[in-house]
């Protein structure tokens, strides 16, 4: 009989090997992450071939963030309720056809549709791909090292995407940035649907309907108003209303999940000291450093001239440094602590923003692109591993899926913001200037300002974490 306070699974078929569920958890992430990115360098080509105008171009990235952000909450919920193993082939089956969709779209709103059902597949996908890892490995040193590879394969997934990108458009075209999904998605899913047992927990509970319609809604219209920042300003009344009514939209659903006995998110969740302060210091810190990919893809192309395949592989070190870091945590978490792990991982990625900061307009690669990026990438591996292993260690079995989705949200809401933030500010140096030396100006401001923000995110993590040594024992 399900129990809606513990972990049921289905007692008919033989638990798979751990290192199954965490390589197919992993692989859904990868392709979701991705997909954040890979499009980037494809977006020219695909102007050209539909005839997308700019604000068009814009929301091939736009469709897919807001979608993503706005359905996450609901996403991993819906894993605890109807079952982890049921949303990851659902999900995975919604990215895998949009893709296809849009890498056989033949005008610009088949694109832009295509794009938001991506978007929706992988909110639906990506909370269930932590909630697998976490379900599968006992607490633990085991764990964090399963959630130091899921981080790792996330993190590794969102540096690679300027290389995959570069790499398809030049050999092949921009549709095999979309349809490159399709195989590896049809791969991983027979491979889940034979290799993954079902879980889930809260059996006889049901959806809180109006809390997911207005988390989903308030999640939704903050994403669009801070999207909307970055092509019309901060002081815009389109993304003013958006962000007001996102704002509000949320306080609601605040509001309405006090009074309901079954929320959608227990509030007593915020009140668990590692939930709420990993989420917390994640979207600091993701706000800071998400904004790195960006703005280093911009400086290499738009000042050193690199077209956008060597731009990709300049980057290639700095994707190494992540996967370092993340892998690296659990040996020091033992020893340092989770809390320790990541404000050093904070402090080394605020030394290599503080070291990008000093970029010139006729930077050698070395020392303006290579080893800042290593520094700055190893510290984000650092921090991730240790901040994804707090905030889901202090949760239910019951909320195990909401708590990943929590994750999820914080991490790409603060890059979202953050990103905005970064491109105002870095506008707001180089003006109307298009010089290489402008637009340095404008790229080593924003990496100053990630640095200040990694340094107050390092205080916070140092005050506010817990002492609990996630990962110290087996």
């Amino acid at each position: 009989m399900l129990r809606a306070a513990s972990e049921t699974r289905a007692p008919s078929t033989t638990a798979p090997p751990a290192w199954v569920v965490v390589a197919l958890a992993c692989a859904g992430q990868f392709l979701v992450v991705l997909d954040v990115s890979v499009v980037n360098v494809a977006l020219p080509s695909m102007r050209a071939d539909l005839g997308l105008s700019a604000p068009g171009l814009q929301w091939v990235v736009n469709a897919y963030a807001i979608a993503f952000a706005g359905f996450m909450l609901l996403g991993g919920r819906a894993g605890d309720l109807y079952g982890r193993k049921r949303m990851f082939v659902l999900g995975l089956g919604l990215f895998t056809l949009a893709s296809l969709a849009g890498g056989l779209a033949q005008e610009g709103w088949q694109l832009l549709l295509a794009r938001a059902v991506q978007g929706l597949g992988a909110a639906v996908l990506a909370p269930s791909t932590l909630t697998l890892v976490t379900s599968a490995v006992p607490e633990g040193a085991a764990r964090a090292r399963a959630i130091a590879t899921w981080s790792a394969v996330g993190a590794g997934g969102g540096a690679a995407g300027g290389l995959v990108g570069g790499v398809l458009v030049d050999l092949l075209s921009w549709r095999w940035v979309l349809l490159i999904n399709v195989p590896v998605g049809a791969v991983v899913l027979a491979c889940a649907a034979r290799g993954l047992r079902e879980s889930r927990a809260g059996a006889g509970r049901r959806l809180d309907v109006a809390g997911a319609l207005l988390a989903t809604a308030g999640l939704a219209t903050l994403a669009y108003g801070i999207v909307r920042t970055e092509a019309d300003g901060w002081t815009a009344p389109g993304a003013l209303t958006a962000l007001g009514a996102g704002l509000a939209l949320l306080a609601l659903f605040v509001a309405v999940e006090a009074r309901t006995t079954a929320p959608l998110m227990p509030l007593t969740l915020l009140r668990v000291r590692s939930v709420a302060s990993a989420n917390a210091a994640m979207f600091v810190c993701g706000s800071a450093m998400f904004c790195m990919w960006f703005f280093m893809t911009l400086y290499a192309q738009n000042v050193l001239g690199y077209t956008p395949l060597e731009a990709g592989a300049a980057l290639i070190p700095s994707s190494l440094a992540v996967l370092l870091g993340s892998k690296g945590a659990p040996w020091l978490m033992p020893s340092l602590g989770a809390r320790n792990v990541a404000v050093l991982g904070a402090l080394l990625a605020a030394a290599g923003f503080g070291w990008q900061s000093t970029m010139t307009a006729d930077g050698g690669y070395v020392t303006a692109i290579l080893l800042p990026g290593i520094l700055m990438m190893l510290g984000a591996g650092l921090a991730a591993t240790p901040l994804a292993s707090l905030a889901t260690s202090g949760a239910a079995p019951q909320d195990a899926g909401l708590v990943s989705g929590l994750v999820n949200t914080s991490r790409t809401m603060g890059g979202s913001l953050g990103l905005a933030v970064m491109s105002t500010i870095a506008a707001s140096r180089t003006g109307d200037r298009t010089t290489g030396a402008a637009l340095t100006e404008g790229y080593a401001l924003s990496f100053r300002v990630s640095a200040a923000v990694l340094l107050v995110g390092a205080a916070v993590m140092a005050v506010w974490l817990p002492r609990k040594r996630a990962g110290a024992s087996a």
